[in-house]
């Protein structure tokens, strides 16, 4: 699972992009139990998520022209500009090149050749989230694509991910571990047919990337969603050797899922 040693490949930072970030840094309050604290005004409206003063996302206002509200998973690069060559060569698309965010490290957004959007984070000052897997907090990142077998294949050549089959109900999940250390500890997240996988055809599912967070209790956390103002794309079930999980929309559409872990995860 996710911790905060990040190494090249493994997800560091999560943001979320919204039209009114006041509502929604609200939502999150109420579900997750998030303070939302805005950065300083040459930040441009973006600010932070945390838990006990520690951060575990991050939320700014939508910055591209006709963009939809979403979460962006961001994954460590120690070169940010041969990642950048990496994602070109392997025929995906740079949406924003690398730039210099204020010292705090280089960031730069991508499209994968199947639509599905990520980010990149070269640390400076900041390496990423300080809180991972643990309760309401980034526990696992999943790629829903229509063609798991060519994502393997460009993600590999851009971050040197490895990949594991794990056989559930329907389908063949791809388990993705960073490059290096033992492949079940280094796991970070996975790949599944899109409209086959957790969440199916609901919520106008397309390629991308979704981040699952750590619950408790995920019809709990799931009716709190719903109170709240969202939506709930697939009611908690239970998924043999993985825990429960659900898929949720918040109050503008961003898509993310809630997993409670299997106690032998």
């Amino acid at each position: 699972m996710l911790g905060t040693d990040f190494t090249h490949g493994s997800p560091n930072w999560l943001d979320l992009g919204s039209p009114d970030t006041t509502a929604t840094g609200a939502f999150y309050g109420r579900v997750f139990g998030w303070d939302y604290e805005p950065g300083p005004a040459e930040a441009g409206g973006y600010g932070f998520f945390r838990i006990g003063g520690k951060t575990v996302a991050a939320l700014g206002p939508l910055t591209e022209e006709g963009a939809a509200s979403a979460w962006m998973v961001h994954f460590m690069t120690e070169d940010i500009h041969n990642t950048v060559r990496a994602i070109s060569d392997g025929g995906g698309r740079i949406r924003m090149e690398p730039m210099d965010v204020m010292g705090e490290g280089w960031l730069a957004q991508a499209t994968d050749p199947q639509g599905a959007e990520f980010a990149m984070w070269q640390p400076g000052k900041t390496g990423g989230l300080e809180v991972a897997s643990a309760e309401n907090s980034l526990l696992w990142a999943e790629l829903h694509v229509p063609d798991p077998l060519a994502a393997l294949d460009f993600y590999g050549g851009v971050f040197g991910w490895r990949s594991q089959e794990m056989q559930t109900p329907g389908m063949t999940y791809r388990v993705l571990s960073v490059r290096e250390g033992d492949q079940e500890r280094a796991s970070f997240g996975g790949v599944a047919p899109m409209g086959d996988a957790a969440g199916g055809d609901q919520g106008g599912e397309r390629p991308r990337w979704v981040p699952y967070f750590h619950v408790a209790d995920a019809d709990a956390t799931a009716a709190a969603a719903d109170r709240a103002g969202g939506s709930t794309l697939m009611p908690p079930v239970d998924v043999p050797d993985v825990g429960r999980i659900a898929w949720l929309a918040d109050p503008f559409g961003a898509v993310f899922a809630l997993l409670k872990p299997d106690p032998q995860m």
